[in-house]
């Protein structure tokens, strides 16, 4: 849920980076952090593990100008994707405005991917948001790999409410902005209805 900060007339809202373990997430952060402009993001804050898996998230502050003579900033944080941090992921989670999905391509991360997707089909249900009604963008990451699944398959399986989807490599940025901008822009849509 945005917080608006009427005396600063200031809205944040926070975007949720979504998935597995190594599917990406932490990718998509730091190849958006490169690509804005220095004026328009904050430092990227990360605690990592001895293997590289971001422990609690990643925040990445940014600024998109004003609307309605309010100053809009956007938090994207990730999640850790290990199964044992479920709880880490639920605090993430909550208070988000949008959640971008990232889905490993690989055929040998279906059943993950599945498994990621309906823990936060569950978690919204719990945090009484409504899936169709909620900003989401799906993101198909590592299509640069061997045995990567095709689209339609990873649609009929993870994008059962057709919301927006896009092919990406995160480590080369194809995708990586696509997918941003149509998280923001759904976001502040949803904002204006409300």
């Amino acid at each position: 849920m945005s917080l608006i900060n009427m005396a600063k007339r200031e809205i944040n809202c926070k975007i949720v980076y979504y998935g597995i373990g190594l599917c990406g997430k932490t990718t998509n952060l730091h190849y958006i952090h490169k690509a804005v402009s220095p004026r328009d993001v904050g430092d990227m804050v990360s605690i990592d593990t001895e293997t590289e898996r971001t422990l609690y998230f990643d925040l990445l502050p940014l600024e998109l100008g004003k609307v309605h003579g309010f100053q809009i900033r956007f938090q994207l944080y990730t999640v850790p994707g290990q199964v044992l941090y479920q709880q880490t992921r639920i605090s993430v989670l909550k208070g988000a405005d949008c959640v971008i999905f990232v889905a490993d391509s690989q055929a040998s991360k279906l059943q993950e991917n599945i498994e990621s997707w309906n823990e936060l089909q569950e978690q919204l249900r719990r945090m009484n948001k409504n899936i169709t009604d909620f900003p989401l963008v799906m993101q198909w990451n590592k299509r640069d790999l061997q045995d990567v699944l095709p689209t339609s398959v990873l649609e009929k399986y993870l994008n059962p409410y057709r919301v927006p989807s896009f092919e990406s490599i995160a480590v080369t940025g194809q995708g990586v902005i696509e997918s941003l901008r149509v998280g923001i822009n759904e976001t502040l849509r949803r904002l204006e209805r409300n």
